[in-house]
């Protein structure tokens, strides 16, 4: 049983959730997201909330169950208030910019590093500080992951690109004799 599943997801008022041949789409003030489901976790749109439902007793149904709901509910946030992410670049020398529709990075390597941002996400730069914000919390996130990994930060001098809130546990360097 699935305790996330059980639980009903709530529709504010001015968002619009339809279900139609197992895609569900939710229209809000933000824009429309749609996503499709498997048919074993049963969908029901009414009396302003989606409920989940399990068709069948097997360990994938039990399993997408609580992960459905969790899809929805990011889903029904996303298109009320964008979600954001920070990345801070640390580093001497180390540059962030935007030229037409992709990220520059300038990071230490040889060459800039080019991301191309999707056309769902608003990029901003300022100073040293990427913003990353969107409807869909796993564009946002996976975007957000892919520029990270680009220079993750090292624990000696704590170089590299981080999430705002994240701490690096810094490292002592070589001890001289």
């Amino acid at each position: 049983m699935s305790r996330i599943g059980k639980k009903p997801v709530a529709i504010p008022q001015g968002t619009e959730v339809k279900l139609q041949d197992g895609s569900l789409t939710v229209k809000g003030p933000k824009g429309e997201i749609t996503r499709s489901f498997k048919p074993s976790i049963e969908i029901k749109v009414e009396n302003g909330e989606v409920t989940f439902q399990p068709t069948e007793e097997s360990k994938e149904a039990q399993a997408l169950w609580g992960t459905y709901a969790s899809h929805v509910s990011n889903m029904i946030k996303g298109v009320n208030e964008p979600y954001e992410k920070k990345l801070e670049v640390n580093g001497v020398g180390y540059r962030v910019g935007i030229q037409g529709n992709k990220l520059v990075l300038n990071v230490g390597y040889s060459h800039p590093v080019e991301i191309e941002i999707p056309d769902e996400l608003d990029v901003s730069v300022e100073k040293n500080e990427i913003t990353v914000q969107g409807i869909d919390k796993e564009k946002v996130g996976q975007f957000s992951a892919n520029v990270r990994s680009v220079r993750k930060p090292e624990p000696y001098k704590g170089k590299g690109v981080k999430y705002a809130d994240e701490i690096i546990r810094r490292k002592e360097g070589k001890k001289t004799v």
